[in-house]
């Protein structure tokens, strides 16, 4: 068979005269070249570089306000997971991988053990020889098992159904506003706490602390606001129902991230760096922030204010869901 050569330059049709020569027709083929073949081409990368830089800007701004719901919202009992999936439908901000929302939670959890790497550290120094230690250690990992033996064997489950896309804006707007009149009415008959120091809690409130926050692999229910809540029931003081969830936080968020990057370990990708690198410095510094003062507010105003937004939000995603 004849190789196949390269027409004359006036034999070329008139349609691919048009283009660059790496998207020109060859001799004997009856289809263009693939579409990225040609947009790989140096004259149309060059023609059409204004938009693409505009889309590298655009992506850059998705990285940054998905940085700042994040931060936001993991520590506030809002459910962050609820607000990053509204929100990058919204934005149709998708990058490939599953890698980014993973990493921005990594960046939520670098902030608990900023601000309270002191505490850490003492109790990682003197757990051999302090019993007040090895019992605050102690009581984290009992809190921490329901969550990882559960959240691990209804991985599955959650991921394919409970996030279904069809579903889950449909089941975060429901659980939001479940969830926002549940805290307005178990805050009024919560009683009078009798645990205080957050250091020190009882193993049997630690464990039922922690099956509290296994509600959280609901999508809109908040892990701070179910432990948040819980303790204040089980009768441990707001504050220090807060400061432990910050404490448990540390062990069920590196797991559940640890485990989604393994289970997501065919796909993963680093495509989107950049954007994936900028959404964690982001997500950190607003998380520092949140943690730094979260506490305070709580034992000030409640969870009251939270209920309300978590209400209004519910509403509007039904609102919106009506209306697209």
């Amino acid at each position: 068979m004849a190789a196949i050569r390269e027409p004359p330059e006036n034999s070329v049709p008139k349609r691919g005269r048009a283009l660059p020569k790496c998207a020109r027709w060859r001799s004997g083929v009856t289809k263009w070249p693939s579409f990225w073949k040609y947009l790989n081409c140096s004259a149309v990368t060059a023609k059409f570089a204004p938009l693409l830089r505009v889309r590298a800007m655009y992506d850059i701004l998705n990285a940054i306000l998905l940085g700042i719901v994040e931060g936001l919202t993991e520590f506030l009992p809002v459910s962050s997971t609820a607000h990053l999936l509204i929100f990058e439908d919204i934005l149709g901000f998708a990058p490939k991988g599953e890698v980014f929302p993973i990493v921005i939670q990594f960046g939520a959890i670098l902030s608990v053990v900023a601000v309270y790497w002191r505490k850490f550290w003492n109790v990682t120094v003197t757990l051999p020889s302090s019993p007040q230690s090895r019992h605050f250690a102690l009581a984290v990992i009992v809190a921490f098992l329901p969550a990882a033996v559960i959240g691990a064997a209804a991985h599955g489950f959650i991921k394919h159904v409970l996030f279904r896309p069809d579903i889950a804006p449909l089941v975060i707007a429901t659980t939001l506003i479940a969830g926002g009149i549940i805290i307005l009415f178990f805050e009024r008959i919560a009683p009078k706490p009798r645990f205080m120091d957050a250091d020190n809690l009882p193993l049997s409130k630690a464990l039922q602390i922690g099956f509290c926050q296994v509600l959280a692999i609901f999508p809109g229910v908040s892990r701070s606001g179910a432990t948040i809540l819980g303790g204040e029931l089980l009768g441990v003081d707001r504050k220090a129902a807060a400061e432990f969830t910050f404490y448990l936080a540390v062990p069920t968020m590196f797991g559940a991230a640890v485990y989604d990057l393994y289970k997501n370990r065919d796909v993963l990708t680093m495509d989107s760096a950049l954007e994936i690198a900028i959404g964690f410095v982001v997500s950190f510094l607003v998380a520092w922030v949140v943690v730094k003062t979260f506490v305070a507010f709580v034992g000030r105003f409640g969870l009251k204010p939270f209920a309300w937004y978590r209400i209004a939000a519910g509403l509007g995603i039904i609102a919106f869901l009506m209306l697209r």
